[in-house]
């Protein structure tokens, strides 16, 4: 990396490397309004972390030296930034607080927004009303998501996560190509009151194909192709084959090639949100994550919530050489918000080539995983508290409960806060030795014990604090976390909005799949040949 800031930083590291969390606090008794940050109802706060104000001011040099004030512009302005597949990476546009006019190709983008949104929003309230009715005359009662990868993650994650807004509908979500897996949803299924929203842009996806023609087949055994309009939408751009499916066309919701997939529940790809907790919701929903965006846009760099926390990944990532990051929510209702942002930031950022097309000798991206608190901490907790690998983590909780009248909330905080401090302060001998004599642990006892009851602590996290799970926070939330993998990708060179590594694996799979009912597969290597022999072996 050539950056001059870069430079310093790795200077920066040498300076800190030996430096304890519990130093930085003792050294500078400011430290905590120094390093956090208020913003609408989130309170993030990130003095837990091994840097201090002037690692502060290099990083956020470095963003600037990195171009990302002219990025950023480029980004919300509509230029083609994903330029292997040149396209405008356009999202933003879907959730604007002001719209105004925004050109893509020479066109203005946001009448069309606007009228797709309407339709969005003008079907989910004939459904949720009952107004819209099934073959046999029966209001809907139940909607299938029929996608994959950005057309199944983040709208399950969302409606997972806003279950408390949800209305009377039950909506099941199918992605994997297993057929047991599909066939175990068939089996709940009534066709008589059962809407199945087809999302695929392409409409050729393997996965989505696949459930969605095995759907219809058991479908048509209940009713006739007629009754196909009824019961079977689509979020597509290809109309030909979706008319040909039998949808009706205006049972077709556009999508447009300036969203990517992972970033796309804002979109119609969100229908399946709208339909469960209503317009209204989903409509703060995008408000939370347009507000965001402002601030992402207008905020200076140091108070700039995104762009703070991607720095101190890179920080972590780059210089402490530090693989791995964990997401860890204090809410049930976000059990799922690991994995989709897994793909959010690791399918961005996972490149190996700069923006030049040459190869890469510093690190990129990280490996997210997570879990729910506080079923985390009976899960990997101990890795985290007493193993050899530094693990960062984000800590994202809730004040305010959503159901009222019980005492666990105040359990939960407790567990929420204790577990960033335990972290940062870990238990020295002094403290293990006093606690086993009160136990009236004999010396002999007590000098076994010590090595394995003590934390070393100075292990790193942000807490993340916000007033309550709301469908405008979650907007927010959400969108925090994109604008973080694009600050990255900004300061690492590389495109964020492209993923052809998932192609390789697309293509051979279809080769593969002709082979087994063939002899001729000598083209494989020797592995892959004999584990299609042992398939084709057992399936017979």
């Amino acid at each position: 990396m050539s950056l001059k800031s870069w430079k310093l930083l790795e200077s920066e590291f040498q300076r800190h490397k030996q430096t304890k969390l519990t130093d930085y606090f003792y050294e500078d008794a400011e430290r905590i309004q120094k390093l956090s940050l208020q913003w609408e109802s989130f309170y993030v706060d990130y003095s837990k972390n091994l840097l201090d104000e002037k690692t502060l001011d290099i990083l956020t040099e470095m963003a600037k030296e990195s171009g990302l004030d002219q990025a950023i512009g480029a980004y919300f302005e509509g230029s083609k930034i994903n330029e292997t597949e040149n396209r405008a990476v356009l999202h933003t546009a879907l959730r604007t607080l002001n719209p105004k006019p925004l050109m893509v190709d020479g066109k203005d983008i946001t009448p069309k927004i606007n009228a797709v949104k309407q339709q969005m929003f003008d079907f989910a309230k004939q459904v949720i009303s009952g107004e819209w009715k099934g073959y046999s005359g029966k209001a809907i009662q139940h909607v299938v998501n029929i996608g994959i990868g950005g057309s199944d993650l983040g709208p399950a994650m969302v409606t997972e996560a806003l279950e408390f807004y949800r209305n009377h509908l039950k909506v099941t979500f199918v992605s994997n190509v297993e057929g047991d897996h599909v066939e175990e949803v068939i089996k709940k299924l009534d066709p008589e009151t059962t809407l199945f929203v087809i999302v695929s842009k392409s409409f050729t996806t393997q996965e989505t194909l696949s459930n969605t023609n095995t759907i219809r087949k058991w479908f048509l055994t209940h009713a006739t192709k007629s009754a196909i309009p009824q019961h079977f939408i689509a979020v597509s751009t290809n109309l030909k084959m979706v008319t040909e499916f039998g949808i009706a066309p205006e049972n077709i919701f556009a999508m447009n090639d300036w969203v990517g997939g992972r970033f796309s529940l804002w979109s119609t790809v969100g229908l399946s949100i709208c339909l469960a907790v209503g317009p209204s919701h989903f409509e703060d929903l995008l408000q939370g994550a347009g507000k965001m965006d402002e601030h992402f846009r207008t905020a200076n760099f140091k108070e700039n919530i995104p762009v703070i926390l991607a720095l101190i990944t890179i920080w972590y990532n780059n210089f402490w050489e530090v693989e791995t990051e964990a997401i860890i929510p204090y809410s049930q209702y976000l059990r799922n918000l690991p994995a989709y942002l897994q793909q959010a930031i690791m399918e961005s950022n996972g490149k190996g080539v700069d923006r030049n097309g040459k190869p890469i000798e510093y690190q990129t991206g990280n490996i997210i995983w997570g879990a729910s608190g506080t079923n985390a901490q009976h899960a990997f907790f101990q890795l985290m508290h007493q193993g050899t690998k530094m693990i960062p983590a984000d800590f994202i909780g809730f004040a305010k409960p959503l159901h009222k009248g019980n005492d666990h909330q105040d359990k939960l905080m407790s567990n929420f806060f204790a577990q960033t401090q335990a972290l940062m302060l870990g238990k020295n001998t002094e403290t293990v030795r006093k606690e086993l004599i009160d136990q009236g642990k004999s010396n002999e006892q007590i000098e076994a014990l010590l090595p394995f009851k003590m934390f070393e602590g100075n292990r790193p996290s942000t807490t993340l604090f916000i007033e309550q799970l709301t469908p405008r926070n979650l907007g927010s939330l959400i969108a925090l976390y994109e604008h973080r993998i694009f600050v990255q990708g900004i300061i690492w060179n590389i495109f964020s909005y492209d993923q052809w590594g998932v192609e390789l694996g697309k293509q051979l799979a279809n080769d593969i799949l002709k082979d087994f009912d063939t002899e001729e597969i000598e083209q494989h290597d020797p592995s892959t040949r004999a584990l299609i022999q042992h398939y084709k072996k057992f399936r017979n």
